[in-house]
């Protein structure tokens, strides 16, 4: 089968660069390698959330203004996806689907597992409550709004905010390099131990993952603080 091919292909390198280099450089490297990449997507992932929030703050400001001027709610809202791409937009294609065959325009809204799944779940709450309780539909939905808006500057500004102290941690978890490199120029010769076998083996793709971790560490406090 492919994938057993896959496996044992990856088996064999993994085994002969083990052999070239060292266990411990491989098990460091992947390490680096793992966490460049979580930093990658993560910071795709916060660019994609702002685009998409940005993009369903501009389809709400479109529904309000269609149901101000007398439009039916479906037809407002399938006016304001046709401007619109991404999530956002599919997810107020499928509400206005719902809505224009007599479903609830609130279901089409919630997208679960989306990068809006929060935002468009409030929304759909506001959507809800007017059907339920007959209150005005356009006040609920420039309440979200601005609920939503509201959200997305602190987000900015929490993140611009914590943009020194980031930018800290990204260095102090890089201090245990310069400490190498201050050891070469003494004779200490750092960096013979590491790569070598015996302690290296251990002692680097410790030091790189106690590096590692705290980058991960960081990312986490400094993302859960700007949510």
């Amino acid at each position: 089968m492919p994938s057993r091919s896959l496996f044992r292909a990856v088996i064999v390198v993994v085994a002969v660069t083990a052999a070239l280099v060292g266990i411990g450089v491989l098990i460091a490297v992947c390490l680096v390698a793992a966490t460049v990449g979580y930093r990658i997507r993560r910071a795709r992932g916060v660019r994609e959330h702002d685009r998409e929030c940005r993009a369903l703050a501009e389809g709400l400001e479109a529904v309000i203004g269609e149901l101000r001027v007398g439009a039916h709610p479906s037809v407002a809202v399938a006016t304001a996806a046709a401007d619109l791409t991404g999530t956002a937009g599919r997810a107020l294609t499928v509400g206005a689907a719902r809505g224009r065959l007599g479903g609830s325009v609130a279901d089409g809204l919630c997208s679960p597992g989306t990068v809006l799944q929060a935002e468009l779940f409030r929304i759909a709450m506001a959507w809800r409550l007017a059907e339920q309780h007959g209150l005005a539909l356009v006040e609920l939905l420039a309440a979200a709004r601005a609920d939503l808006s509201g959200r997305m500057r602190f987000r900015e500004s929490a993140i611009a905010g914590l943009a020194g102290a980031h930018a800290t941690a990204l260095v102090l978890s890089g201090l245990p390099l310069l400490g190498v490199a201050l050891g070469e120029l003494m004779g200490a010769h750092p960096v013979g131990l590491l790569l070598g076998s015996g302690p290296g083996t251990v002692l680097l793709p410790l030091g790189i993952a106690l590096a590692c971790a705290g980058v991960w560490w960081t990312d986490a406090i400094t993302g859960r603080v700007s949510r």
